[in-house]
């Protein structure tokens, strides 16, 4: 979720210096503020000055302009304001830019609560009133669709967002770092590896946020070194805790490099005596070069394997790696949607593509006749099936492979679905699966999507199969950044 803040804007009558990353060799161009002598957007260079009015917010949260018809992406920069740009990159299609000064100032900009707000890249529009973010993203939803799919009528919802939008997140996965003596636990800043501390993130959970920080402290006392990228020395990589949002207990996971965590029983001793919420400790080992934050082999260090986590009636039992939504209050009203949109009575065969560890189909399995789960990863299929069995599901499975190989199988046996339910990652379905889908005709199709440009490529395809959208459900799952959920209903008209 990381990306590049600017410094704090200067606006227009403020006694205030410029940002700090202005290009020196911008303060020597001469007339790049003339209206009737600016160049042409082509013979733009990085560090000429421009002057942009935003029209909206962009995909990823920066501000969207045009100079001379090319487009301007200004992080930090809000609809409908006028800003001094520095160009930071040129593009045959586009540009990009950091504020130098904001010349007409947004009502929708507000102050960040968050002090860290720039440095952090973690969130990308705290600075923008919420009615405005809710907004905003509605508006991108409505050009990515525009953009690749040229409806010319849709139906988007309004978005459902929150009463509160803030400590949202139930757990935090942080890298472990030090500043002098202190160990610090954060993200990286965008295009650096300079870790930001954020143990004290408002959009975390308050329980959560004092577990990070005891850590911390324990991590200090008892000289447990963390693990430097750059010597290949230490041991401990990332913090992850995990709260439940039922009876406030906690999962507590050491992602190491080494195979044995120093100190480790005195550590377990520590945590046990201050933090009562904790009933899992547990190590993960990761000694490889992999991005991927989690290795491998988890070894329990003390306390219960598994943390219990429910949605409305459905049940889990999560191990540290187990993948669970982030925002359990929103993530109900997204589940209410797909519901809505399947339209079961209970006669119908669903079958739910990426399935994970089957959140999607447990919470539509009581309402259809059978649903049939499909998942790559053998420890997500696993997982499926003891969540139904804690849940007391008995009319869902679960099947390890791919949706694309085994929808075409279980069509030329007669097993034909009603509904296909996706909820693919942020690249949007592999082409194969949207052709199978196509091919099995279901009579209805819920698209579940964290990537509004991505579904609209794929509703295109789908439109093209003899689809027709009926309506769009936006949910807000993480304020205070640019991401959004979608929840798509497509019926068959062929």
């Amino acid at each position: 979720m990381s990306r590049n803040k600017p410094a704090q804007p200067k606006e227009k009558g403020r006694n205030a210096k410029p940002a700090a990353k202005t290009h020196p060799k911008a303060q020597d161009r001469k007339g790049t503020f003339n209206k009737a002598g600016q160049p042409s957007a082509e013979s733009i260079k990085a560090g000429d000055r421009i002057v942009v009015t935003i029209k909206r917010i962009g995909i990823n949260g920066e501000g969207v302009g045009y100079y001379r018809k090319k487009a301007v992406f200004v992080h930090g920069a809000l609809p409908d304001e006028v800003v001094k740009a520095m160009v930071t990159r040129t593009e045959p299609g586009y540009l990009t830019g950091e504020i130098i000064e904001i010349e007409k100032k947004s009502p929708q900009r507000i102050e960040p609560p968050c002090p860290i707000y720039y440095k952090c890249g973690g969130c990308q529009i705290q600075h923008m009133n919420y009615d405005a973010q809710l907004q905003a993203k509605e508006e991108i939803i409505r050009e990515s669709f525009q953009r690749y799919t040229k409806l010319e009528t849709l139906l988007i919802r309004p978005i459902l967002g929150m009463d509160n939008p803030w400590g949202y997140r139930n757990k935090a996965q942080l890298q472990v770092g030090r500043e002098g003596k202190d160990v610090i636990a954060g993200l990286y800043a965008m295009g650096t590896h300079r870790l930001i501390d954020i143990s004290g993130c408002p959009i975390q959970h308050p329980v959560v946020n004092r577990v990070i920080e005891q850590v911390k402290e324990i991590m200090e006392e008892l000289d447990i070194p963390e693990y430097s990228e750059r010597t290949r020395q230490g041991s401990v990589r990332t913090i992850v805790a995990r709260v439940g949002q039922t009876g406030g207990k906690v999962q507590l996971t050491f992602i190491t490099a080494t195979d044995r965590l120093p100190d480790s029983r005195r550590l377990v001793e520590k945590i046990r005596e201050r933090m009562p919420m904790v009933i899992t400790i547990a190590q993960n080992i990761h000694k490889g070069k992999s991005p991927l934050v989690f290795g491998n082999k988890t070894v329990t260090l003390w306390g219960e394997e598994q943390l219990e986590e429910s949605l409305g009636d459905v049940r889990f039992a999560l191990s540290p790696r187990a993948f669970f939504q982030l925002n359990p209050e929103q993530t109900v009203k997204l589940y209410n949607a797909v519901q809505e949109a399947a339209g079961l009575t209970g006669s119908e065969l669903v079958v739910d593509a990426y399935c994970g560890t089957g959140t999607i189909g447990l919470w539509l399995a009581p309402h259809a006749h059978e649903v049939r789960g499909i998942e790559l990863i053998p420890e997500a299929v696993l997982d499926a099936r003891d969540n139904a069995k804690s849940s007391g599901v008995d009319n869902a499975r679960f099947y390890e492979g791919r949706a694309e190989q085994l929808l075409p199988e279980w069509v030329q046996r007669g097993v034909r679905p009603d509904v296909v339910v996706v909820d693919p990652p942020r690249t949007g379905c592999e082409r194969p699966l949207l052709d199978a889908i196509v091919q099995s005709k279901p009579k209805r199709m819920v698209y579940v999507s964290c990537n509004p440009a991505t579904l609209a490529k794929d509703c295109q395809v789908l439109l093209s199969g003899g689809y027709k959208i009926e309506w769009v459900q936006p949910v807000d799952m993480f304020p205070q950044t640019s991401h959004v959920e979608c929840c798509t209903l497509l019926v068959r008209t062929q």
